[in-house]
């Protein structure tokens, strides 16, 4: 009885222990989400669509110098293309936006440099859960009537034509201080092609950088 007693309790302070290197917590922030576009005549990306990022983490440290960590996140991501054209008479401007309602898991290696910072590596797998393109247009009068603007705008679901998943392999690095509170950043390379019946070498990605703060429970 002694020795299951002993072995239980050795088993339970191995438990506790490992308990101890684990630490999860919520997390949001920034996202300034670009598309590029390629075919056989050439490429071309988007001006930054601006956004957030919200969700939680779960973090495992294998060692005092590596760890591993899971997220879930969602965020809205995409690009636009603005156009305009102005003389003295007024202006016309064409903006176009595409956004990509997008569930997140991201899954990294994590290097401590110290105890506080690390660096961490490994890929975002996206889910695109709704994907519109919305046209909005500015007819601007004003050399002619002035104040005048006439302007209107068109959204579509683009969902049929888009792939669903999105891989994006990344880089970032954190810093968290003693009480749980943390900072981090991270660019997402987008290498999934987004466009569903590709024509003539069409090929459309989706890079972010995200940006964001949040607090981890846990841990020693």
């Amino acid at each position: 009885m002694k020795k299951i007693l002993l072995v239980a309790a050795v088993a339970v302070m191995g438990i506790s222990a490992n308990a101890q290197e684990l630490r999860f917590g919520p997390k949001a922030g920034y996202s300034m989400s670009t598309l590029k576009y390629k075919d056989n005549t050439g490429s071309a990306s988007t001006d930054p669509l601006h956004t957030f990022y919200v969700g939680g983490l779960v973090e495992y440290k294998i060692s005092d110098k590596f760890g591993l960590q899971g997220e879930i996140l969602y965020s809205q991501l995409g690009g636009k293309i603005t156009e305009s054209v102005e003389d003295e008479d007024g202006f016309f401007k064409i903006q176009n936006k595409m956004t990509f309602g997008t569930l997140m898991l991201p899954i990294s290696a994590k290097y401590f440099i110290t105890e506080g910072l690390s660096v961490s590596a490994g890929a975002s797998f996206g889910y695109i859960l709704s994907a519109k393109s919305k046209t909005v247009a500015d007819l601007g009068l004003g050399g002619i009537i002035p104040g005048l603007e006439v302007g209107g705008s068109d959204e579509s679901d683009i969902k049929d034509q888009t792939n669903k998943l999105n891989i994006a392999p990344f880089v970032g690095a954190e810093y968290m201080l003693e009480n749980g509170l943390f900072f981090d950043a991270r660019y997402n390379m987008g290498i999934s092609n987004l466009a569903k019946d590709p024509i003539d070498g069409e090929k459309t990605t989706n890079s972010f950088l995200q940006i964001g703060v949040g607090f981890k429970f846990g841990g020693n």
